[in-house]
């Protein structure tokens, strides 16, 4: 389709002359001699770029210009100034003015000013459409997939929202357990309270109960006022207690407390004080493990998982990658970004260990780094060449299909026989964190052999 262009000129010489070019150039152009006439034919003619004259008899074009940002913003609008009046032409920029070119200009300048605005528009109109159609993948704010185990995800979500349950969040590091944290307390009817986040695993050891339920002045050293807790500023909405699974054992009874009683006791205070809060835990731990081991309370665990959600490794979701990759472009980038298919199936072979934390970082490189806007593989760090190059060449499957789940409890038997059944190298040598290798040991009831 042919973009779309007015021009508005009472110079009738150079009207014809910006008419000429245009339409040799292929763009479908109407003109018209005064501000007036040019906003009249705006209703109908619909342009994708309006290209005015400032100094004109009646309506000047800063007029002009004024009047199409009110009845269409997203109108791009080029002013014709004369030389020497470019303090003309950043008045007219700051009203919203795409750009500007002086008088007498070039030929080839008008063209490629032009082509520039148009540009411009095509990627605005490509980006809308591109996060409408992001926005049709996921029905919770940035938590993007469409993949079948996300839709499992999401339909938890829209569930457990808007009720007072408690619910635990699991999954690997990266995976986005905060994000559905957030949209829990976003689709809840506690959405106008405040959501406050605690990272267990990142709080000292000897501040953490102050940071979780408050202390008095006095209460320690350094105590020189009294201080809210985490709980009592999450009154009337959500805590969100990151990396749960790190929580002191002495603590946990406390927070059993919280849980159990809706009310907290802060450090130096003989006063309990009732609060009314939610709360949504996450961990990237295996609980179960950690109740076995003696560092987690069963009765606690419980309680906070009421409701799980087990966020899925971005591995076992790989047809939401190229959804992803988009996401991100857009999210980080203001030119449409495109991959070349090998570029593409390198990134969908690679394990990433570190999940969708470890997709975003690498595209806001890869659009740093990038020789175009058009990725390929000679784009791409080693490590996704390498798994490209080798990836194909690891698996010989059968024509008639195998079993994912089959395959890769074969994979971890291989890893943990290359490396004498030692946990720690065989989880180095699959490239993924030290428990995703015990949970799936777990999983598939893999036998280790006695010591």
């Amino acid at each position: 389709m042919k973009a779309k262009i007015l021009v508005i000129d009472d110079d009738t010489s150079l009207r014809r002359v910006l008419e000429y070019n245009l339409e040799e150039e292929g763009y479908e152009v109407q003109a018209a001699a005064s501000g007036e006439k040019g906003l009249s034919l705006m209703e109908h003619f619909q342009p994708d770029l309006v290209i005015t004259d400032m100094k004109m008899t009646g309506m000047n074009g800063l007029m002009v210009l004024k009047i199409i940002k009110e009845r269409s913003p997203d109108t791009l609008v080029i002013i014709i100034t004369a030389f020497g009046t470019v303090d003309v032409a950043v008045e007219a920029m700051k009203s919203g003015a795409y750009d500007y070119i002086t008088k007498p200009f070039n030929r080839e300048a008008l063209k490629l000013t032009v082509r520039k605005a148009l540009q411009f528009c095509n990627l605005t109109e490509e980006n809308k459409r591109m996060k409408s159609e992001l926005s049709d993948k996921s029905d919770f704010q940035t938590i993007i997939g469409s993949s079948e185990e996300m839709e499992k995800v999401f339909e938890v979500i829209r569930k457990v929202a808007d009720t007072e349950a408690p619910v635990l969040i699991t999954g690997e590091s990266g995976t986005g357990k905060e994000l559905v944290a957030r949209s829990i307390h976003a689709n809840s009817s506690r959405r106008n309270g405040p959501f406050v986040t605690i990272n267990c695993a990142a709080i000292p050891r000897d501040l953490l109960e102050s940071e979780l339920f408050g202390h008095t002045k006095g209460a320690f050293t350094g105590a020189i006022k009294e201080k809210k807790g985490k709980f009592q500023l999450a009154d009337g909405g959500t805590i969100f207690l990151d990396e749960v699974g790190e929580l002191l054992l002495e603590l946990q009874p406390k927070l059993l407390r919280a849980l159990q009683e809706k009310e907290v006791e802060p450090v130096g205070s003989t006063k309990v004080q009732k609060l009314d809060v939610r709360i949504v835990s996450a961990t990237n731990r295996i609980i179960d493990k950690a109740i076995t081991d003696g560092t987690f309370r069963e009765d606690l665990y419980y309680r906070l998982s009421v409701i799980e959600i087990n966020l899925p490794p971005l591995r076992e979701r790989r047809e939401d990658i190229p959804l992803l990759l988009r996401y991100f472009c857009i999210k980080h980038c203001t030119e449409k970004i495109t991959f070349e298919k090998d570029a593409l199936d390198a990134l969908n072979l690679y394990a990433w260990p570190g999940n969708v934390r470890e997709l975003e970082n690498s595209v806001e490189r890869l659009l740093i780094m990038r020789n175009s806007n058009e990725i390929s593989i000679a784009d791409l760090p080693d490590k996704f060449r390498e798994h490209k190059k080798h990836g194909s060449a690891l698996l010989k499957l059968p024509d008639e299909g195998y079993s994912l789940e089959q395959l890769e409890r074969e994979i971890v038997i291989e890893a943990l026989e290359r490396n004498s059944w030692n946990q720690t190298a065989s989880a180095r040598f699959l490239r993924i964190p030290r428990h995703t290798l015990i949970y799936r040991i777990e999983k598939y009831g893999i036998e280790l052999p006695d010591k």
